[in-house]
């Protein structure tokens, strides 16, 4: 299989790209392939089919035998983790590589728009018209024979470069090729072997954060087979990758430490961060997911240890999602921290003094957007994760209309709660219109949750002033209420007319919610008395625990079914295990992950090069979510799909956002592929083994005979 480069990789001048909405790529060097100073009298074996890429137009013939190809990068590159049109059966160059060669050799010839023409497949005077087809807009062609990975990497690199190591799957041809026979142990692995071995070794493990330094050394070590051990499996790690272990691993970041996986970015690096990004080995970037550390979870400012949640999300990217490793990259903003037992720690690895705020935060972040966009496209992907309250909303609004952004805290967060809730209504058999809720806290997620809420309720029928009176918000200090002061622009949307009342307890039970929302990280929040007041006031009461680690849960699942006597519908934010009451019934809490949201999101806005993500993309895919929750599901007290149905639930999500996006004029990838469905799947990323034996073959003797004096 082959995969070919978009359109939005075509090579036009300085400036001429982005005035036409697309975006050139990072300049590369002119590759070479260099032989002996033997001219012609080099044998077949020793050069790589010339004659054919001269033919094509590929080749420029250089003195003394030496040819350098046309095109910046090689037709078939590993290096971003896919195969591009290359040399075909007979040795042809494909179609669309000529076509990149035709439009960089004729240059100044051609205007701007001759090269959109060509580029979109329009006829235009003076070039041929071509169609782009599925193979040139990324599917992956499954005609003519598999073709071998070309490697710029020999000898002891192919084995410490974790996206080329295949440990002891590779074959022993393989082994001589590379130059690495002797560096493996003389055995013969499949990956099925591989991953038993690994799987043994984890076992063995006592403690969750042992669990989680396994995996991310692995992941260190052979990327593919990373993958392969996540997807097995991926309700059973995604606990060990993301939430719980991640937050302890964050605090422990400094002495888990192996290797870089991710791009550290300091407030001292400012004005210069365009260098800092070619830094990266990687330039597909398709997906960022960036934080500056100050809200990690519920465990609060972290600094530079907050690099495991862009680590752990963008695994799950790949995992659950299927976006390419090599597509993805991790970034921490280094501002400084707050946390004064950081400060202190003299092993703590990020700066070492007080945040920074203000215009140079400002400006720091204005850089690394723009830097990001200039080097991997507009339609690069950015995802903001744990920031503080102060900066989530407005950063939100600040870039939302400008870059291919979101918030999982806020937009994330949202949709699965919400998903969460639409699949509830099948159990209470009535509308969204008929519920009221209350939310134990006022940040980013209850913010969020609200608002698409509002949206969800709006599109029932409900007018926008009636739909803000069904939320109901408590902070730190209370129950909102109009006239209370120092309340945000956020919060103003949801003060209540209504005396101010302090306790969540006393909010309860005056306003006798249908739904009680926590995600405020107040461990224990839902008491006793809340939850027996919710069983009191309704039949099937909806309780959602959405606050993250375990540790800050608002009340636990055997807790909820326990005091409401298995009549509390109930969501958690981290795993929980099943509960059997006294009676014999037994419940699987369902979990109310992101993990649902941002990978589907993610491949489908990637899929179609979306420029920007509007907050109607969230509600579809709650709406998606709570569709694949069956009746069997709701019986078990599930609101969520299995997670090991979460790498078809993401797929099906992608194609949902890339259909809206098309209908919405949203997408920049044109043609739109007729079958949405089968261009996505050709997109997903598989933890497969490629084959890195060499393209061997010969000629007829008479062709190859040696021409003497």
């Amino acid at each position: 299989m082959e995969t070919i480069r978009r359109h939005s990789e075509l090579h036009f001048a300085p400036g001429e790209a982005r005035a036409q909405g697309y975006e050139a790529p990072h300049a590369r060097p002119q590759g070479k392939s260099r032989t002996a100073n033997k001219g012609l009298g080099t044998s077949l074996s020793r050069t790589h089919k010339p004659c054919a890429l001269a033919a094509a137009g590929a080749v420029q013939p250089l003195a003394g035998g030496e040819h350098r190809t046309a095109a910046p990068r090689p037709a078939c590159d590993t290096g971003s983790g896919r195969r591009a049109g290359g040399l075909g059966k007979e040795g042809s160059v494909s179609r669309r590589a000529t076509l990149e060669v035709c439009i960089r050799t004729m240059g100044a010839t051609l205007g701007t728009g001759a090269r959109l023409a060509l580029l979109r497949g329009q006829a235009c005077s003076g070039v041929p018209r071509w169609k782009p087809s599925a193979a040139a807009r990324g599917c992956h062609s499954k005609s003519g024979p598999a073709r071998p990975v070309p490697l710029k990497k020999r000898g002891y690199d192919v084995t410490r470069n974790p996206h080329l190591n295949k440990g002891m799957a590779f074959t022993l041809e393989e082994r001589l090729q590379l130059g690495i026979h002797g560096l493996i142990p003389p055995c013969f692995l499949s990956q099925d072997v591989q991953l038993l071995r690994i799987m043994r070794y984890y076992e063995r493990q006592q403690s969750d954060l042992d669990k989680y330094i396994i995996l991310m050394t692995l992941q260190d070590r052979n990327e593919k087979l990373f993958y392969r051990v996540l997807t097995s499996d991926v309700e059973k790690f995604m606990p060990i990758v993301y939430t719980p272990t991640v937050g302890l691993a964050c605090q422990h970041y400094g002495l888990t430490f192996r290797r870089p996986r991710g791009l550290f970015i300091t407030i001292h690096d400012k004005g210069h961060l365009a260098t800092m990004l070619n830094s990266w080995p990687e330039d597909d970037i398709k997906a960022v997911v960036v934080t500056d550390g100050e809200r990690i979870l519920g465990l609060g400012d972290l600094g530079c240890y907050g690099m495991g949640i862009p680590v752990g999300k963008l695994a799950l990217y790949t995992a659950c999602g299927g976006v390419s490793p090599q597509q993805c990259l991790p970034v921490l903003l280094d501002v400084g921290t707050n946390n004064e037992e950081l400060l202190r720690d003299p092993l703590y690895i990020g700066l070492k003094h007080q945040r920074v705020r203000g215009k140079e935060y400002d400006d720091l972040l204005d850089e690394f957007m723009q830097a990001v966009t200039d080097k991997f496209g507009i339609n690069c992907l950015i995802q903001f994760e744990d920031f503080a309250n102060a900066n989530a909303f407005r950063l939100l609004h600040k870039y939302r209309n400008k870059y291919c952004m979101f918030n999982d805290d806020i937009q994330g967060t949202a949709s699965v709660a919400v998903a969460g809730i639409l699949a509830a209504l099948r159990i209470t058999k009535n509308k969204l219109s008929n519920h009221v809720f209350v939310f134990q806290g006022a940040g980013e997620a209850a913010m969020g949750i609200a608002h698409l809420l509002v949206m969800a309720l709006e599109k029932e029928g409900v007018p926008k002033a009636e739909a803000t009176k069904k939320i109901w918000m408590v902070d730190s200090k209370g129950l909102i209420v109009k006239g209370r002061s120092h309340l945000n622009h956020e919060k103003e949307m949801f003060a209540q007319d209504h005396p101010e009342v302090s306790s969540l307890e006393e909010v309860v039970r005056l306003v006798k919610p249908t739904a009680i929302i926590g995600v405020a990280a107040i461990a224990g929040a839902f008491t006793e008395q809340i939850l027996r007041d919710m069983a009191s006031f309704h039949e099937r009461p909806i309780i959602f625990a959405l606050s993250n680690p375990t540790s800050k849960a608002e009340c636990t699942a055997e807790k909820c079914y326990r005091v409401t006597e298995g009549r509390g519908i109930f969501a958690s934010g981290s795993p929980f295990k099943s509960v059997t009451l006294e009676d014999g019934r037994t419940f699987i809490p369902g979990q109310g992950n992101n993990a649902y949201v941002f990978p589907g999101v993610a491949l489908g806005v990637i899929a179609g090069g979306v420029r920007h993500i509007p907050d109607e993309i969230f509600l579809l895919t709650a709406e998606q979510i709570a569709q694949e929750v069956s009746e069997q599901h709701l019986s078990q007290g599930r609101l969520y799909p299995p997670l090991s149905t979460i790498r078809d639930v993401s797929l099906r999500i992608a194609i949902k956002v890339l259909d809206f996006a098309y209908k919405h004029n949203l997408a920049s990838y044109y043609p739109e592929p007729k079958d949405k469905e089968a261009f996505v799947r050709s997109l997903v990323y598989t933890p497969d083994y490629e084959s890195f034996t060499l393209d061997s073959y010969t000629w007829p003797k008479e062709a190859m005979n040696v021409q003497t004096v």
